[in-house]
């Protein structure tokens, strides 16, 4: 067969099911990856609702997932035929100055790219340019199913929430969003022992299963918020605040519950601005990081699975095949009604 099925961008709303033509080999550092696992992440309802100008119409969704390898090009060398792999959310040429950096997010020929600018991993086969830099060996130990989460949820988690949060041992950490990504940073934080770790959202599942994964205190969402971490933090506020929903009242939020000396990470996808309360914040020795997902630590997070460590198959709550995916948008897309954290795509 020539074709395949796809789920496609069309408009603003919900995404259409489609007859695509199959990927072909166009460069000789190409792969084509048939797929067998795929996910719904955040970022591809942001882009529904026209939050991320950058993705243009017609493109195919998705940028997590797993499969086999299918073809390759001739330059292709650290992969085979048949190779079971682990799909990167982030293209990386591994040469240019910004990967040389440890930055492929910004790669001069790569960067995000799969269901940005270039068809994505909501489809029976992909095409991945620059392969050897773009793609992981699966690991036989963990799950696939957890493996798919190493596309970007866990990377994003550990890189953009843990480390440029600067999570320390014995550190406060909260954390204001409980979706799969906020839930992966409260698992992914632990790699560090902080003291206290709390998570705020307004979804009282999502509360429940923060406490589950070993948040320390979980409070919802609102006017009281503020005063709940100041009292479990004697006044100070928290040595480390995650952004994870990317609104502008969370965001708020953030800025008052920072202890002086404190860092505020941002890993909500923003699709209006939001206000810097310097006139709070000047004076009290803030970090504010923001960064896109790199994928460095994908290999190690690959590891940790396979050793037990951190079991994030967990979030996985809801499971369609690909047939249904129109059905999988409707149960992520209102996740609350369904308490739907991450949708699996079987092929």
């Amino acid at each position: 067969m020539s074709t395949m099925k796809a789920l496609v961008f069309s408009a603003p709303g919900r995404p259409t099911l489609e007859e695509r033509p199959r990927p072909t080999i166009q460069a000789a550092t190409d792969a084509i990856v048939q797929m067998v696992k795929s996910s719904i992440c955040g970022t591809d309802l942001h882009i529904l609702k026209g939050d991320v100008p950058s993705v243009r119409r017609d493109i195919i969704l998705g940028h997590e997932g797993t499969g086999i390898i299918y073809a390759l090009g001739a330059n292709v060398t650290r992969f085979k035929l048949n190779d079971r792999v682990v799909i990167s959310g982030i293209t990386s040429c591994r040469s240019c100055d910004f990967c040389t950096r440890d930055i492929p997010s910004h790669c001069v020929d790569g960067g995000w790219l799969i269901g940005n600018t270039i068809d994505g991993t909501q489809a029976e086969y992909i095409r991945i340019p620059l392969a050897d830099g773009s793609l992981y060996h699966m690991v036989e130990g963990a799950s696939e199913e957890a493996q798919v989460l190493c596309s970007d949820v866990m990377p994003t988690a550990f890189e953009c929430g843990v480390i440029s949060g600067r999570v320390k041992p014995g550190g406060t950490v909260a954390i204001v969003g409980g979706g799969p990504v906020g839930l992966a940073i409260a698992i992914a934080a632990q790699l560090y022992s902080p003291l206290k770790l709390i998570m705020i959202t307004r979804d009282p599942n999502r509360l429940e299963k923060a406490k589950e994964l070993g948040a320390t205190h979980c409070i919802p969402f609102g006017p009281n918020a503020i005063k709940q971490v100041m009292e479990l933090t004697n006044g100070h506020g928290v040595d480390t605040v995650v952004e994870a929903a990317g609104v502008p009242g969370t965001f708020d939020l953030c800025q008052e519950i920072v202890a002086v000396g404190g860092t505020i990470a941002n890993v909500g996808v923003h699709g209006c601005k939001v206000d810097l309360n310097l006139d709070k914040l000047w004076h009290r020795n803030i970090v504010i990081a923001t960064s896109l997902v790199d994928t460095t630590s994908t290999r190690m997070l690959l590891q940790l699975m396979d050793s037990g460590k951190i079991k994030p198959d967990i979030l996985f709550t809801h499971r369609f095949r690909f047939a249904d995916v129109l059905d999988a948008y409707a149960t992520f897309g209102d996740a609350t009604k369904h308490n739907a954290l991450k949708v699996v795509l079987e092929f």
